[in-house]
């Protein structure tokens, strides 16, 4: 069960309180990929659970106790030390106050934020219980009134018209809000649009021409159903992870926008940012990758492999899957037998056997039932993690070609990990043949960039020497205000030969190897984003992202 999901998640819980099974996970993860939906909420819908299943397993495995609301339980002269736009934000209800430890009844014991913010609110020390969220609100409307915002987003600006407030405000699902939200972007041309919650509203805000502006508040009340809508409709799973983004679509004036959606876990809720999504060309060839010559001969080296391993990093799923097909492509695959692990890749202009691979399913398994079908290659969606690793390099050394992905974007982190795993004994370096590291910059729009000098604090950060110019874009029609251009992918490529080989199984760092890569010509993505840097076509900001993130 651990393969399936995190130690100290709720399904972990309630799996150890035996509520559910492993086929029970499963499903609730596939609804997750399919809706977007929180891993509980999931369980409730395909009615594998009650909502006070999972709020008993909770308490009990937390050691929280578990109550049901009712009216006498609660004090009224401790409810008016809580803010009941905090109670409601956090879905929690004050219950008693002896001394200076305050009670309350919360739906999610494991809202350390909801805790946190009481505590701040009230300068007491707090205890929690578990409890209904039904019975939450109950008693938030016994005590508090009505909320003013309980059949209302509770959406405010100055930059909306009545009726097109009155139509977000009656749609609690947030649908109606995004919609405007997008069309407000294309209408005024901005770089991004953010809500982020601060305090007791959530704050939209608007990006253009280097500066931020708010443009309207949103109640917290509902807050959770916009993110989880956003969620659905971006295609963004899960609800644990720190940070996560997706795209989604948007039809105007008889054509299709698309945006992306990022999402970054904050106190009191996520910060969401939309922005118009620039999207790069797909490559026809290595010659549309601009590469120089020696890289172009290191890539056409690790496409003539026969077999061994090749990893393909990159930190997006989409450009790693663009990079594995570009692989592809380049490689002669006639008269093989290959075979595709995962959704992602094998969407180029060549198409294999696809095996799709459900959540939570073991890659290892999955790859060794793979290979009884004797494939020359194997293509691997992503063997970043210990097991899945060590499962490709054993096809490689049963004699297969195995291009795998590895959710890494830059090479130094992405050769830390392999020496880990020869450390581990999860990598032969003898069946490693190379790697392919990719990343995409954002360039300058070129009719509105602009050379300034660099501040004494940039050129240090740039490692820039004495100083120096640097470019900036502020917007112009052209661009559509984003000051972008484009998008250009920078690519590192390094075969392994021999020599190259020998180094790496004794190298002690990463780094050391590496060094010794360029001892010997090679020339990493610093080098060619430091050309773009001084032609002008990557500020300092995207130039440091492309390294140092």
């Amino acid at each position: 069960m651990e393969s399936i999901v995190k130690e100290g998640s709720l399904g972990s819980i309630l799996f150890k309180c035996q509520i559910i099974s492993e086929d029970d996970i499963r499903a609730a993860l596939e609804e997750q990929v399919q809706t977007g939906c929180r891993f509980g909420e999931a369980l409730v819908k395909l009615g594998i659970v009650t909502q006070e299943d999972i709020d008993w397993a909770l308490s009990n495995q937390l050691n929280i106790p578990y109550v049901r609301l009712k009216p006498a339980m609660v004090d009224r002269g401790t409810v008016a030390l809580v803010p009941a736009a905090l109670a409601r934000q956090h879905n929690l209800m004050p219950l008693i106050r002896a001394g200076d430890e305050l009670s309350i009844a919360i739906a999610d014991p494991l809202n350390k934020a909801a805790v946190a913010a009481v505590e701040q609110a009230t300068g007491c020390t707090v205890s929690i219980s578990v409890a209904l969220i039904r019975e939450i609100r109950e008693m938030q409307d016994e005590f508090y009134g009505p909320s003013e915002t309980a059949e209302s987003l509770g959406f405010v600006s100055a930059n909306f018209p009545a009726a097109a407030l009155d139509a977000i405000n009656r749609d609690l699902s947030g649908a109606k809000l995004i919609d405007y939200l997008l069309l407000f972007i294309v209408q005024q041309k901005l770089s991004s649009l953010s809500l982020y919650p601060v305090g007791d509203a959530v704050v939209v805000a608007a990006r253009r021409g280097g500066q931020t502006r708010e443009i309207g508040r949103l109640s917290p009340c509902h807050y959770p159903e916009v993110v989880l809508r956003v969620r659905k409709l971006a295609r963004i799973a899960g609800a644990g992870e720190f940070a996560a983004r997706g795209e989604l679509s948007f039809a105007w004036k008889g054509k299709t926008i698309a945006f992306q959606a990022a999402l970054l876990r904050g106190e009191g809720g996520d910060h969401l940012t939309f922005r118009v999504h620039i999207a790069a060309p797909y490559p026809a060839g290595v010659a549309d990758l601009g590469l120089s010559a020696e890289k172009a001969r290191s890539f056409e080296a690790l496409a003539a492999a026969q077999r061994g391993m090749i990893l393909v990093g990159a930190r997006e799923p989409e450009l790693r899957c663009r990079m594995i097909d570009l692989y592809l492509q380049e490689h002669e695959t006639a008269a093989k037998t290959v075979i595709v692990l995962g959704s992602g890749p094998g969407q180029g202009e060549k198409r294999f056997p696809r095996i799709p691979l459900s959540p939570g399913a073991d890659l290892g398994e999955v790859l060794l039932a793979a290979l009884e079908q004797d494939p020359d290659l194997v293509v691997m969606e992503d063997a970043t993690d210990g097991r899945a690793f060590s499962a490709a390099c054993k096809a490689a050394i049963r004699g297969k070609l195995v291009v795998a992905g590895v959710a890494l974007g830059d090479i130094v982190s992405l050769f830390r990990q392999l020496l880990s795993f020869r450390d581990r004994h999860h990598l032969a370096p003898a069946y490693l043949r190379g790697v392919l590291v990719a990343r995409e910059v954002r360039t300058l729009c070129p009719d509105c960039r602009r050379s300034e000098p660099c501040t004494p604090e940039e050129a240090k950060t740039l490692r820039l020497g004495g100083g120096g110019s640097c470019h900036r874009a502020v917007g112009c029609p052209s661009c559509d205000q984003t000051g972008i251009g484009g998008k250009r992918c920078l690519v590192d490529v390094l075969a392994i030969d021999e020599e190259s080989r020998r180094h790496f199984e004794t190298a002690p760092t990463a780094e050391a190897f590496l060094d010794f890569a360029k001892s010997r010509g090679w020339r990493g993505v610093e080098e060619d984003a430091r050309d773009l840097l001084a032609s002008g076509d990557l500020s300092p900001e995207e130039f440091a992202a492309s390294l140092f993130t």
